[in-house]
């Protein structure tokens, strides 16, 4: 049995088609065969203007589906335009197959229209980079391409297909090969090692949850693994929406973004159990010190293991860690837990009441200020939003407020790596809603992202809406005009914001823009925007905000201006 294709990009084509592909992003090149073989087989091309876009819009599908996503780029600067993307991809652990053009393989190292080693651009940023050169290898590539993205441990890949193998007809002879059947086992005995002796021995436990269990956590294992070993229940900002954030041992995000009660936990826990996260310095270094603990860390990502701290680390899935060491706990008996860790559980229940009376006292406050306050436009999303719901989210100095606990909690949610690259969320939101046509989504995002990817919104309205974007205006960058306060530059030199300066409206019948200065419409305003979306098209909400209105725990860090 054999089949022959036309050109590469039909074989590539039926390779992801066969593998449930069903989107692709992206800003193809001068060729636009790939156009011709996605029509072909009724695979959609989600069309943008820039390629770093269409790398956070795939980025965002995968985040939020857990399936692969497909980025098409040209050659040369698309390739160099596309890297911002593909880092946040690879931070994110993001399964994505970037596709890009390359120059002619007969013309190598002539000097050509575009030439660049963009494997050698792109293998520092990527799971695995590799240019095909020859038509016989455009499947193996491609499949071993899928393979890699997936993982474990997941990521973008790049497969280049330069312009004269893409051109070539391609035959496969037998069947196209079949990505490797993974092992899953649900429950696995752990053998007692040094993670589970410091587990059992804790009395003041900590969960921290980073975003490696996004889509790994089914039947709410996490949240029943904390259950029984009586422990606060953290994530990492990337670890958004891995857990329920309902829970009674939810005490929010670590770190930089948690308030005072929440730190007051992390300085008295004696150890601190990290799942499928990085402990980047936003984390260990923001709020309060880190605790002289034992950290038990799990990450399937030998990369994702820190040797800075003391304590157990494995080398393994996460998942699988947490179900084998419930098993254990279950095992020992819940009772004798209980009796040891009942005050740290009701100091955790203290912690949680604490930091709901401070949302409470700062939502009172912000009633008596003139302007909407972002507390006050959190508050108004929740009121009006409905089920299911992910919020897409930017990683600045105002938008910063959603990542406080409880400002906002529930639902779904995106971020950005620890890389926070500029425009991610605002573009990912795009993605996002293509992944889950059925949820309610808000990209809550500054005004310099939303211009990062205006021509995007605008472009993608049409065919590709219902989001409803909230943009917190200052007129710039508020995280650097915090900076150039501290350091006390002068501001008429140094113009990173404009305050109250709304960016350009985006115009169309598919696009509804407003700008929000009044508090006694903002809830209305809010609910017609989400109608307005509900009927697929995009709502971009504007508010100008004051540059005082940061997160308290930022502030309280200093690691902004007091």
């Amino acid at each position: 049995m054999s089949k022959r294709y036309a050109d590469a990009w039909s074989a590539i084509v039926d390779v992801l088609v066969a593998n449930g592909v069903d989107t692709c992003f992206g800003l193809p090149g001068d060729d636009l065969e790939l156009l011709r073989a996605l029509d072909a087989v009724g695979l959609d091309l989600v069309p943008c203007r820039d390629q770093r876009n269409a790398m956070y819009m795939a980025t965002g599908y995968a985040l939020q589906s857990g399936r692969l996503a497909v980025c098409a780029l040209g050659k040369g600067p698309a390739v160099t335009h596309a890297a911002t993307g593909l880092l946040e991809a690879r931070e994110s652990g993001a399964p994505v197959l970037v596709l890009a053009a390359g120059a002619p393989e007969r013309r190598r190292g002539s000097g050509g229209f575009q030439e660049l080693d963009q494997v050698a651009v792109t293998a520092p940023l990527t799971r695995w980079a590799h240019r095909v050169g020859h038509p016989d290898r455009i499947v193996p590539a491609t499949v071993t391409a899928l393979t890699r993205a997936v993982g474990p441990p997941s990521g973008p890949v790049y497969l280049e297909v330069p312009d004269d193998v893409r051109t070539a007809e391609v035959l496969v002879t037998g069947p196209l090969p079949t990505l490797p059947e993974p092992l899953l086992p649900e429950s696995v005995p752990v053998a007692p090692g040094p993670a589970l002796a410091a587990i059992r021995a804790s009395r003041r436990p900590v969960v921290l949850v980073g975003g490696g269990m996004r889509h790994r956590n089914g039947g709410g294992a996490v949240e029943h693994f904390a259950e029984l070993l009586g422990a606060a229940l953290f994530t990492t900002a990337s670890g958004r929406g891995a857990v329920d954030e309902h829970h009674p041992l939810f005490c929010g995000v670590a770190g930089l973004y948690a308030g005072a009660p929440a730190r007051e936990l992390w300085a008295s826990c004696d150890l601190v159990v990290s799942l499928a996260g990085r402990l980047e310095e936003t984390v260990v270094e923001g709020g309060s010190p880190w605790p002289s603990v034992e950290v038990v860390q799990v990450n399937i990502d030998p990369g994702g293991l820190s040797a800075e701290f003391p304590g157990p680390r494995v080398l393994g899935d996460a998942r699988h860690a947490v179900l084998g060491w419930a098993r254990a706990l279950d095992e020992d008996g819940r009772a004798g837990r209980a009796d040891t860790t009942g005050a740290w559980v009701n100091g955790i229940a203290v912690a949680r009441k604490a930091m709901s009376l401070e949302a409470e006292e700062e939502l009172a406050r912000a009633a008596t200020l003139p302007g909407i306050r972002v507390a006050e436009l959190l508050a108004a999303l929740d009121a009006t939003a409905s089920e299911p719901r992910v919020l897409v989210q930017e990683n600045g100095l105002q938008d910063m407020w959603s990542y406080g606990f409880p400002f906002r909690v529930g639902g779904g949610s995106v971020v950005p790596s620890e890389q926070t690259p500029l425009g991610f969320g605002a573009a990912a939101a795009i993605g996002v809603k293509r992944a889950a046509p059925d949820h309610e989504v808000t990209a809550f995002i500054g005004d310099g992202a939303f211009l990062a990817a205006r021509a995007d919104i605008a472009v993608t309205a049409p065919a590709h809406g219902g989001v409803l974007y909230v943009v917190l205006c200052n007129g710039g960058y508020g995280w650097l005009d915090a900076q150039r306060a501290r350091l006390g530059l002068d501001a008429e030199r140094h113009p990173f914001t404009r305050p109250g300066a709304p960016p350009p409206a985006v115009d169309g019948p598919d696009l509804r823009c407003r700008v929000l200065r009044d508090k006694a419409v903002l809830t209305e305003e809010i609910r017609a925007a989400r109608r307005f979306c509900a009927q697929g098209g995009t709502a971009v909400l504007m508010v100008p905000v004051a540059p005082d209105d940061i997160l308290p725990a930022p502030r309280d860090a200093e690691a902004v201006p007091q």
